[in-house]
């Protein structure tokens, strides 16, 4: 097969993923944009209003952790599925997470565990996460196993000492949260 007949099928796989996603947020009433109609591509403030609603924020650092993640959990696959083939489930993971963060079960268990003002993604936020996971993705094929491990890495401590919060802690505070790291991020906001 031609190699650019390999990539067309992955290609159109990552377009319905994406519009799929698209039609589903809608559909559950997530906003296109911002409330506030600011439309930007950065917003630093992690625990500020505009977070999660514009195109990249802090939290798409984690995002692209999850491209590194899935990289490496789909390299299982690497002699069955074409690396196109693997980006696309990837992308396809992604999708489905932001699909599910953004219900009111997940919304509500972010509130409960600290995220006060957490009212989910807007659509252009949504795309920007996965954006950024096939960014990951692409990062972890380039960098290989150790560099991807060190970037990892090097984000993580980023994230912690920049606001307080990363992939891991998320993922805690998602399943189990813990009071000692909710009052430790609560001094963050006073300051």
């Amino acid at each position: 097969m031609d190699s650019n007949k390999k990539i067309v099928f992955p290609l159109l796989g990552l377009l319905l993923v994406t519009l799929v996603m698209i039609v589903i947020l809608r559909w559950e009433g997530r906003l296109w944009f911002s409330a506030s109609g600011a439309i930007r591509f950065w917003v630093s403030d992690a625990w500020g209003p505009e977070n999660s609603q514009q195109f990249t924020d802090p939290y798409s650092f984690s995002h692209a952790l999850h491209g590194i993640l899935f990289f490496g959990l789909l390299y299982l696959f690497a002699n069955k599925l074409s690396l196109w083939w693997r980006g696309t489930i990837a992308v396809l993971i992604e999708a489905i997470w932001e699909v599910a963060e953004n219900s009111p079960a997940i919304i509500d268990r972010y509130r409960e565990a600290g995220a006060l003002g957490y009212s989910g993604d807007t659509i252009f936020n949504s795309i920007g996460d996965l954006f950024y996971c096939g960014l990951g993705f692409v990062l972890a094929y380039y960098l290989g196993f150790w560099k991807s491990l060190a970037l990892f890495i090097l984000v993580e401590i980023g994230l912690i000492l920049t606001i307080k919060d990363s992939l891991i802690i998320n993922v805690i505070m998602l399943i189990y949260p813990l009071e000692s790291i909710k009052q430790w991020q609560s001094a963050f906001l006073i300051l």
